[in-house]
């Protein structure tokens, strides 16, 4: 095995990107907050260093994999979730605690057993590579039981970092649909979750609910041969992470209103409604844990209207880690938002660049979305209209992955105008590839 070294702790930077400069009477204050950290386990998604030495690894990890009986429907699916699922235990630094959850209808502990988790190393990977062998398919899917034992065993850990991994192949038939959301409810801001859907039998909506409620990514592995590389590429990014629950802190004056909050890249994911207030015109966004990454985010504000050659602070943006004593540990970057009023009508009606670019991009997921669900329900005009619209914003803002993946489902006829005709027939897993990964976004072109 090769010799790792343990990644450091990131430091983190905030840079903000507006035009603060608004036209007389205007109060709508727009930016992009480019948030960073260097110097932790991952940088733009390379392998983390996945063996450092000592037992002193502060994360633990659940890996939850689908046991349905749907799982032998072809039985090379279970087979590939087996090895994944154990290409994934050997990616496991030394130290970190974990266990491996068997789900159906039910949640059942396939290592170590008994409430526990076990402590990565040579010889508890081995075993839990034992225990795995021994899977087999049989009964129904219930997705929140798997949840809640997952919350449970990683709770036991005194741990950083809580992070699972979910595998499943269809649909949750046996439990109901609240059932599901009170169980991402309890587990919201407990650990965080990557979704996995294998195949082409599952729902596109509750695997991305699960990953959107508990701040992972979410994926489709078309191919069960697929799953070993995403299963330890999952694991790999897992293991960088090194500051947990960090929150946008967002300030606001007196008669300003915050908007919306948004994260824009490396996915669309609306956290307007997830604020937990943090003090007097202050609250919280929830981001999940940190590596060495980089994301950015859209703060849009309404402020009170001033006069010309006025200017104010529209909006003050920090980093924090709330503590348990609702105390927050600051760590140490912010950025502020400005508003000036101005008659210079070139410098007013200005549209910040990178502004412009993620306003498309969070536009060209929903098109996404509704020409994908107008599709569906037999709306073909309706379809046409908002998948073409995808078709422009897609070229327009060189998100050339998106691009591909809308012209398995779309004819393009002309990219500039958004002229497409829908396909007559379309490959299940390209539209479902296509839902999954069609809040992914591009960064602004430098």
């Amino acid at each position: 095995m090769a010799n790792f070294s343990k990644p450091s702790v990131p430091r983190f930077s905030v840079d903000v990107y507006q035009n603060e400069y608004l036209p007389e009477g205007g109060s709508e204050v727009n930016a992009i907050v480019t948030v960073t950290s260097t110097g932790g386990g991952t940088l733009g998604g390379t392998a983390a260093a996945a063996r450092p030495a000592g037992p002193d690894a502060n994360a633990a990890v659940a890996l939850m994999v689908d046991c349905s009986g749907s799982m032998d429907y072809p039985p090379t699916k279970m087979r590939n979730a087996r090895d994944a699922t154990a290409a994934a235990v050997d990616t496991l630094r030394d130290g970190v605690h974990f266990a491996v959850i068997g789900g159906t209808h039910v949640a059942k502990e396939v290592y170590p057993g008994g409430g526990r988790l076990a402590v990565a190393d040579t010889t508890t990977r081995e075993q839990a590579k034992q225990a795995l062998r021994k899977l087999s398919a049989g009964g129904g899917t219930a997705i929140g039981t798997w949840l809640r034992l997952a919350d449970r065993l990683l709770s036991s850990a005194d741990v950083a970092i809580r992070h699972g991994i979910l595998l499943t192949d269809g649909r949750n038939e046996h439990e109901s649909a609240g059932d599901l959301k009170a169980a991402l409810d309890a587990c919201a801001g407990r650990f965080t979750c990557d979704a996995r859907g294998v195949g082409t039998d599952w729902e596109v909506k509750e695997v991305t609910s699960i990953a959107s409620a508990l701040l992972g990514s979410a994926d489709i592995v078309a191919d069960p041969a697929g799953l070993a590389a995403d299963f330890t590429g999952m694991m790999e990014t897992a293991m960088g992470k090194e500051v947990a629950d960090v929150a946008l802190r967002v300030w606001t004056p007196v008669g300003t209103t915050i908007r919306f909050v948004k994260q824009v890249a490396p996915t669309v994911e609306d956290l307007t409604g997830r604020r937990t207030e943090a003090g007097p015109r202050a609250g919280d966004y929830p981001t999940g844990s940190w590596g060495d990454e980089s994301r950015d985010y859209h703060v849009c504000v309404e402020v009170p209207a001033a006069g010309l050659g006025q200017e104010m602070l529209a909006a003050r943006v920090s980093l924090v880690v709330p503590q348990p004593d609702g105390s927050a540990q600051n760590l140490g970057a912010q950025g502020l938002v400005r508003a000036v009023w101005t008659d210079d009508m070139t410098a007013s009606t200005s549209i910040n660049p990178q502004v412009a670019h993620y306003t498309g991009q969070a536009e060209l997921a929903q098109a996404i979305q509704e020409g994908l669900d107008l599709r569906k329900a037999g709306d073909i005009d309706g379809a046409t209209a908002k998948l073409g619209r995808a078709v422009q914003l897609a070229g327009a803002s060189g998100n050339a992955d998106t691009a591909k993946l809308l012209a398995k489902v779309v004819d393009v006829v002309d990219v500039a105008t958004g002229t497409v005709r829908l396909k007559a027939k379309v490959a299940e897993a390209d539209e479902m590839t296509l839902e999954t990964r069609s809040t992914k976004t591009v960064r602004v072109k430098k």
